[in-house]
C-alpha cells in the first residue's frame, strides 16, 4: 500500500471569501497571477475537464489535461490528475473566511501511488516554493 504525501502553503487574506473566489473561478485570468499553472481552458462543473500549461521548477512546460473534482463557491477548487501508472495528484485551494474580510487561503497538491512518491521526494523543494508563489500572488492581487 502506497502513502500519500502532501504539500501545501497557507496564507492570511485581508479580503471577502467573495473576492477570492472570483479570481479562482475565472480560469482565463490564472495567468496573470498563477505563472505555474497558466492559459487554463475549461469552465467550473463538477467533473469538468480543464487544460493548462504547467510550468513547475525543475520540470519542462507540459500540457496537463485534468479533471475538475469538486469546487464550492468561496471555499474550494479541486482537480485530479492519472499521470499514469501508480501515479495519481489532487491540486487544491481552499478558502476558509474567518470573519468577514479576512480569510485563510491554502493550496497544495496531494499526491499517491508508488511513482507519484518517487516523484514527489526529488521534487518537493521545488513545489513548495511554487505553491507559495501562487499564493503570495493572489494574496497580492485581492489585496491590492
Amino acid at each position: 500500500m502506497s502513502t500519500v504525501l502532501k504539500v501545501e502553503h497557507r496564507v492570511g487574506v485581508k479580503a471577502p471569501a467573495e473576492q477570492l473566489w472570483e479570481r479562482l473561478a475565472d480560469f482565463a485570468y490564472w495567468s496573470h497571477w498563477n505563472p505555474h499553472e497558466a492559459e487554463v481552458e475549461g469552465v467550473l462543473g463538477f467533473g469538468a475537464p480543464l487544460v493548462l500549461t504547467e510550468r513547475l521548477p525543475g520540470h519542462p512546460e507540459r500540457r496537463a489535461s485534468v479533471r475538475l473534482g469538486d469546487w464550492t463557491p468561496h471555499a474550494q477548487l479541486i482537480w485530479h490528475e492519472r499521470r499514469g501508472w501508480q501515479f495519481r495528484a489532487t491540486r487544491y485551494f481552499e478558502i476558509e473566511e474567518l470573519v468577514p474580510g479576512s480569510c485563510i487561503l491554502a493550496n497544495g497538491l496531494i499526491v499517491g501511488g508508488l511513482r507519484g512518491e518517487f516523484w514527489f521526494d526529488r521534487h518537493r523543494r521545488g513545489l513548495r516554493e511554487a505553491y507559495a508563489g501562487i499564493g503570495e500572488n493572489l494574496r497580492r492581487l485581492v489585496e491590492g
